[in-house]
């Protein structure tokens, strides 16, 4: 049977065309440079040190690159529960969580050009607010008044 080629479909994320710079050495390089930096913070390194053995990173960053490629680039590669280990961090607050998100924007601007950049930063804002939530009503506290950490509040 004749007739035109089927068309090609681009991917999208939250109606946005996913750009072709968006791939998975770029997810790699986010996600490794991304935990390098929060592995030295002041803030934040005592935490996910304290909950990742030394021997354990290495499964963590691939499996952070898995999460990373299926929230973004819809490859389903990731299998896990990514708010489970975070309700038992005792005092995770929002200090922590803007910190997290600083160095994630800092992480992504520095190594993606600003529409992937922009990508990221979204998604990583949207999970934040998501997992502070999931938190405060884990802990039996009031989520009702928690409102998003927006990015020019960083």
């Amino acid at each position: 049977m004749k007739g035109r080629p089927a068309p090609t479909r681009a991917m999208t994320i939250d109606g946005r065309l996913i750009p072709d710079a968006l791939d998975e050495a770029m997810i790699h390089a986010v996600v490794h440079g991304f935990y390098d930096k929060i592995r030295s913070d002041d803030l934040l390194g005592p935490i996910f040190n304290g909950a990742i053995a030394p021997d354990a990173w290495s499964h963590h960053l691939a499996k952070m690159c898995d999460f990373w490629s299926s929230t973004l680039l819809r490859t389903g590669r990731y299998e896990g529960h990514p708010l489970r280990p975070h309700l038992v961090l005792p005092g995770l607050g929002e200090e922590h969580f803007r910190r997290w998100l600083t160095l994630f924007r800092a992480t992504v601007q520095n190594l993606c050009p600003p529409d992937v950049a922009a990508l990221f930063l979204d998604r990583a804002l949207r999970i934040g607010h998501s997992f502070r939530l999931a938190i405060a009503f884990h802990r039996g506290e009031n989520a009702t008044q928690l409102q998003p950490i927006l990015e020019e509040s960083l």
